[in-house]
This record gives structure tokens, C-alpha cells and sequence, in this order.
């Protein structure tokens, strides 16, 4: 059993670094919420290690996400590592009791590693490969925690969902990235078709071009918002709520960059706590009258079910069953 002072730091962890999807998380019940305080607090734990301004060692923190590795897998004392030490402790006994797989642990923190020596993508399908850790690698850890009757049905689901919030934070974060930590997730291929550089977006440059290359992403990955919430029902009942509310949540950032005619340059478009507590109550309304969580998804977002397909590199291709 995970230890109630672990869960409390994991918490904290989530409530002031992840507001969004703490919010979210405080609907699921609490077989899973607590689960996913540790989870999410894990994560955090190893993006901070990459996430920072301040001029680090590359190596050092190379050797720090091994550390966290080497803990995550029950083979070093979290002790031992120069990180939160009841956070690992909490998420190596979580990953015990509910089987979660080593190969997602070994994904996930390869992502973080990669994040250390790789700022531009040159395609979809590179960043598809990156996100295989930092993003699909976590839906499957919830997966896990949840309990999902049939994983294999609900896992390519699961892996675009997870891909999609990711993908919207991208495109939301777009001059933090750059300015911050000198990376760049708009695909080299899409800034290409539309004439933006990288000196274009650290100059906060807005122009037709820009414009039209965010608006292919935001159709991407909504794309990728159809696939993952149409899995939705093969989600325990308890939860199917949380994930949908997520969900709702995170594609209203698309609303926010389309009121800003596309500009993220200028500034970071962002939800107020009303805004999202407006959305939880609207979702819950429509919940209640309709069990299909596609059908609320649609009504809460004003997402089209089907989409603009303009894309010059290809659909979202199928991602792989565990």
C-alpha cells in the first residue's frame, strides 16, 4: 500500500504543477485518483530533471534520469537517487501491485533522455516516435491503474488520446519552448510548406504563414482527439467521466489559439479556473443526458466529428498495440 504522506507530497506534486489535469483527476474515484497523484508526480519528477533554464550538465542530468530509472525499476534504494525519494518509492510499489511493464518505464524515461540531445523534428512520424515515451507510455501506465478490461481493444485509443493532449500543450507552448529551452515540436516538414523558421518564432513573427502551418497542426491533432475519445467507453465506468472531462479540457486549448487568429508568439493562450469549471459543469450536464462520451465531446468542444483533412505529410498513422 502506498503510504498516505506519499500520496500527499505526489499530490501537492500535481496541484501546483499541473493544473489542468489535476482538476480532471479529482473526478476519477479514488481506486485511481490516488494512483494517479503518484503517476503524475513520477513524471514530473523526470521531465524537472530536463525542464529547466538553469545551465546544467547535460551529462549530470543524464545521470540523474538513470538514477530515477534504475528506481522505477525496483533495481537502486530511491534513496539512493538525487530525486524524491517518496515520490519513486510510491511509484515503484504503484508499478508492483498493477503490473505496470518495464518497457513503458524504459520508454518513458528515453523520452526524457532524448529531450537532452534532441530540439527540432523533422516529421510527424519522428515526433510520433518521440511521443511513443512521453506521451502513449503514460497512457498506457493509466490504463494500467485503471484497470481496463480490455487493454488491447483500448490501447491504440488510449496511445491518441495521450498523444493529443501532448500535441495541444505543443502548440500552446510554442514561444516557451523555443525561448526557454530552445526546442521546437512543429515538424520541420510543416514550417517548410509555410516558410517559418526558428528565427521566425524566436522573434515572436506572426504572419500568414505561421497562421496557416498552426492551423494543419491543430487539424492533426484533432485527428487525433477522434480516435482517442471514441475509446473512451472502453474505459472502466468510473472513469470514463475523468478522461472525457480531460479531454474536453485540453482540445478547448485549440478555441483559445483560434481566438487569437493562431498567435502563441505573443503570448501563451491559456484557460481561466472559471472558463474550466464552466466546462466541467457543461460536460456533466450533457453527460447526464447522453452515455455516449464521442456525442459529448462534440457538443462540449464544438469540435467538428469529422474534420479538415488538409495535411501534406499524411494522417496520424496507427499506433502500435502494446
Amino acid at each position: 500500500m502506498v503510504e498516505k504522506t506519499h500520496i500527499t507530497t505526489s499530490k501537492a506534486i500535481q496541484r501546483r504543477t499541473g493544473k489542468t489535469f489535476h482538476l480532471a483527476t479529482r473526478l476519477l474515484p479514488t481506486r485511481v485518483r490516488h494512483a494517479t497523484y503518484v503517476l503524475y508526480a513520477f513524471f514530473r519528477v523526470a521531465d524537472d530533471v530536463v525542464d529547466t533554464t538553469a545551465d546544467r550538465d547535460p551529462g549530470v542530468q543524464r545521470e540523474e534520469l538513470e538514477g530515477i530509472r534504475a528506481a522505477a525499476l525496483g533495481a537502486r534504494d530511491p534513496e539512493s537517487v538525487a530525486a524524491d525519494t517518496e515520490v519513486l518509492a510510491a511509484f515503484r510499489e504503484l508499478a508492483t501491485r498493477h503490473g505496470i511493464s518495464d518497457e513503458d518505464i524504459h520508454t518513458f524515461i528515453d523520452a526524457m533522455q532524448a529531450d537532452l540531445e534532441k530540439t527540432r523534428y523533422e516529421s510527424h512520424a519522428e515526433l510520433e516516435e518521440y511521443m511513443r515515451g512521453s506521451a502513449v507510455a503514460v497512457g498506457y501506465m493509466m490504463m494500467d491503474v485503471m484497470e481496463v478490461a480490455e487493454p488491447e481493444t483500448a490501447a491504440p485509443h488510449a496511445a491518441a488520446l495521450a498523444e493529443a493532449f501532448q500535441l495541444s500543450n505543443f502548440l500552446r507552448d510554442v514561444a516557451e519552448d523555443v525561448h526557454e529551452y530552445d526546442r521546437v515540436y512543429l515538424p520541420a516538414e510543416s514550417r517548410a510548406d509555410h516558410g517559418v523558421t526558428v528565427e521566425q518564432l524566436r522573434a515572436r513573427t506572426v504572419d500568414a504563414g505561421f497562421r496557416e502551418a498552426m492551423r494543419e497542426e491543430l487539424a492533426y491533432t484533432e485527428r487525433k482527439y477522434r480516435t482517442g475519445v471514441a475509446g473512451i467507453e472502453y474505459l472502466p465506468e468510473d472513469c470514463q467521466f475523468a478522461v472525457l472531462v480531460s479531454a474536453v479540457l485540453y482540445a478547448d486549448h485549440h478555441r483559445a489559439i483560434r481566438e487569437r487568429d493562431c498567435d502563441v508568439l505573443t503570448a501563451t493562450p491559456s484557460l481561466s479556473t472559471p472558463r474550466k469549471l464552466w466546462l466541467v459543469a457543461k460536460t456533466r450536464a450533457l453527460w447526464a443526458l447522453n452515455s455516449s462520451p464521442e456525442a459529448v465531446f462534440y457538443r462540449a468542444t464544438g469540435l467538428a466529428e469529422t474534420g479538415d483533412s488538409r495535411r501534406r505529410h499524411g494522417d496520424p498513422q496507427p499506433t502500435p498495440s502494446r
